[in-house]
């Protein structure tokens, strides 16, 4: 066994809310920054650089394309947002894990948790995925934003893998913060029923977790666009929404 300690930098943004009486409560989006480095024996002539590019570079670029978005409206909403890009994600959950035990903002005023890792990189799709549906009032939220786009919520159609659990979101809900962990849609527009299923085991087999994760050539990130204005649409009416979103009964 080899021991070594590193320190890994994480980001965090705070957009302070409108209202006075409200901007001590706090809506949280994030994403991971990390991935697996720099293979120490890769193969002759092979890339050695893990880049994420999906898993998590997307995702945290979605955050702060989000983030840019709600700072650039006119009026700020009324709770204060806060945009939190953790470390040490494919080490464990370590950063999220970290920012759950070593809040700068109190646990008991964060309202919600809003997890993005990963986008949807294969085109738009009618249907938004919900990673553990269910299991608080943030399904509603977007649900309610879903069907401003003509989009319909569906289940984790492949909950065996355990996705709920494999994300920051998680460290966040086990501290008993409702959070919202998404992933692409299942009905690609324009394509026949087996495209997702395809595209998601070709992701699985050839890139995922490997050199190979980086921008292709064929990404269509028009879905992409339309989840992170349903992710914005959730902090924002959550931000100004008179109740607090809450677990649903038996979660």
């Amino acid at each position: 066994m080899e021991w070594q300690d590193v320190a890994s930098p994480e980001v965090i943004g705070l957009l302070p809310g409108a209202d006075p009486a409200l901007k001590g409560e706090y809506v949280v989006l994030m994403g991971h920054l990390d991935h697996l480095g720099v293979d120490k024996d890769p193969k002759p002539g092979a890339d050695s650089i893990y880049n994420g590019a999906l898993d998590n570079a997307s995702g945290s670029a979605q955050v702060l394309a989000i983030a840019r978005a709600f700072a650039a409206l006119p009026q700020r909403p009324s709770r204060s947002i806060l945009f939190n890009f953790v470390a040490a994600e494919e080490q464990g959950l370590l950063g999220s894990e970290y920012y759950a035990t070593h809040p700068l903002y109190p646990l008991r005023k964060t309202v919600a948790n809003i997890n993005i890792d990963g986008v949807n990189q294969w085109g738009r799709t009618s249907d938004v995925t919900v990673i553990g549906m269910g299991a608080s009032d943030l399904d509603d939220y977007l649900r309610q934003a879903a069907q401003s786009q003509n989009r319909t919520l569906v289940p984790d159609p492949e909950s065996e893998k355990g996705f709920y659990y494999r994300s920051d979101h998680f460290n966040f809900a086990k501290v008993g913060v409702p959070a919202l962990y998404t992933d692409s849609g299942t009905s690609f527009v324009g394509r026949d029923e087996n495209y997702s299923k395809t595209k998601r085991d070709e992701y699985t087999a050839n890139d995922y977790h490997k050199p190979s994760d980086e921008i292709k050539a064929d990404w269509d990130l028009s879905g992409a666009v339309e989840d992170a204005r349903l992710m914005m649409a959730v902090g924002y009416n959550v931000a100004n929404a008179d109740r607090l979103p809450e677990w649903k009964e038996g979660n």
